[in-house]
């Protein structure tokens, strides 16, 4: 450690001149970020160690692997297979649109075959339910923050498009990100056009995607800033779901919005029903407060078009390259990169992030080092043990307070290493993916079976003990 704090140095610098230059000059000469990064830190280069790693074990075939494990190679294959993913086009895609009441700039006749239909309580909580897309509407399931075994619906403000509400300005260096935003939207939209034989005029197509530019720039102004939600008192604001009608009445075109139809939209597809004596935590109610104006300023139209846009942003990284493309300026825009992550290094991550105990499994057994995770569980438990024995020395400290520091001390749990069971417990790591089947000629369909999986999983905890070893 001392020499390599040693090798990042630059001795030749004066540090009372430059003591930036003096502690981190050695590092900078040495080091260059790469293309496709907008950062290079030593976490960085630890994080490549471990990617690296990671292609080179879901890249083996092994006729050892157990079902999970082989369900992430597979998973792994199918996004590496470029050839594939390029001969399908956005038809994938094309064909999931109307399951979510498709995309109106990107259809014929979107208000005649599924605007009378529409509405906002089924069109917000089909992405939710189904996908875990929250837009407008943030709703969740998560820990009761004065309940820690318990799971309870929340109600919050919705993620945006663009990396923070002060992008929505337009003006000065976030003015670059907003247009390329935009021409984003149009190249997605006239891409499905032209894939679907549909002629199209491009002035209709921009206005309609600066009217959702519109829409999101006042949603994001809606919003509170981060720094103003650090206070988790002031975020808790429990109520009934009775209460929340009462409390926070939108309009969508020209409608009541019905709290209860929406969430119930969510949970049926878990087979949960929610009562109006349902508890929800609203974490920020002066956002439905300001988001009731704005949304009687926009049509069903204008709504549909944001919301789908907003889905298939996410989505466009998975179609073909000429999809993949429409995103550079964007990127470029945002983080300065000029060129894509490898695929393979982007595919690892992605089969990590959605199987993290199939691929910890095949981590540990290939870069694991030995008895260490052994080592540092004796070592936690030993200063455990001198710290709760040090406690009746403390003189400051009364007696109540030390049995207290002592439950807490004895209450910790310790996250090392990995859990055992990935490696011990065939069953249980199987178990967890058995809902899980992909194939290796459809990535797309691979990754909404792990957009629907990932969802049903957090729902159904609604009437779930918390598990604190999850």
């Amino acid at each position: 450690a001392a020499a390599r704090i040693l090798e990042n140095m630059d001795t030749t610098a004066e540090p009372c001149n430059d003591f930036y230059q003096y502690a981190c000059g050695g590092w900078l000469k040495r080091n260059v970020i790469p293309e496709t990064s907008s950062r290079y830190s030593n976490f960085d280069i630890l994080r490549d160690e471990l990617e690296l790693v990671l292609k080179d074990v879901l890249d083996t075939p092994s006729s050892n692997d157990i079902t999970a494990v082989q369900k992430a190679k597979t998973l792994y294959r199918s996004c590496i297979n470029e050839t594939t993913i390029d001969s399908r086009g956005g038809r994938p895609l094309i064909s999931l649109l109307p399951k979510v009441s498709d995309w109106p700039v990107a259809t014929t006749n979107w208000d005649s075959s599924f605007g009378t239909a529409w509405t906002a309580e089924t069109a917000i909580a089909q992405l939710n339910s189904r996908y875990g897309k929250k837009v407008l509407i943030n709703f969740f399931v998560g820990t009761d923050d004065k309940n820690s075994t318990a799971h309870i619906i929340h109600i919050d403000q919705p993620g945006l498009g663009l990396p923070s509400r002060d992008y929505y300005e337009c003006t000065g260096a976030y003015k670059e990100a907003c247009s390329a935003y935009v021409d984003f939207m149009i190249s997605v939209a006239k891409l499905i056009l032209q894939e679907r034989n549909i002629s199209f005029n491009e002035r209709e197509i921009s206005e309609q995607m600066k009217r959702v530019m519109d829409l999101e720039k006042e949603i994001a102004n809606a919003t509170t800033k981060s720094e103003d939600r650090n206070d988790p008192l002031l975020l808790y604001n429990k109520m009934t779901l009775a209460q929340l009608q009462n409390n926070f009445s939108l309009e969508i075109d020209r409608k009541v919005f019905n709290w209860s139809k929406f969430i119930n939209d969510i949970m049926s597809t878990v087979q949960i029903n929610v009562e109006n004596t349902e508890h929800v935590i609203v974490y920020d109610p002066e956002y439905l407060t300001r988001l009731k104006s704005i949304l009687n300023k926009y049509t069903r139209r204008d709504l549909q078009n944001y919301m789908i846009w907003r889905f298939v942003m996410d989505l466009v990284n998975s179609l073909s390259r000429n999809y993949k493309d429409t995103r550079n300026a964007f990127r470029k825009a945002l983080y300065g990169t000029s060129s894509e992550t490898a695929v393979w290094r982007r595919c690892a991550n992605y089969v990590n992030g959605n199987m993290e105990n199939a691929v910890g499994r095949l981590y540990v057994e290939e870069a694991f080092a030995g008895d260490s995770k052994h080592v540092v569980e004796e070592m936690i438990a030993d200063i455990r043990d001198v710290f709760i024995k040090t406690l009746d020395e403390l003189t400051w400290m009364d007696a109540e307070t030390k049995k207290k520091a002592e439950q807490k001390a004895r209450a910790i749990r310790e996250r090392i290493g990995y859990p055992d069971e990935i490696v011990t417990d065939n069953n249980k790591l199987n178990s967890e993916y058995q809902e899980l089947n992909y194939k290796e000629e459809e990535y797309f369909e691979n990754i909404i079976e792990n957009l629907v999986f990932t969802q049903k999983k957090r729902l159904k905890k609604l009437r779930e003990k918390v598990d604190k070893e999850e």
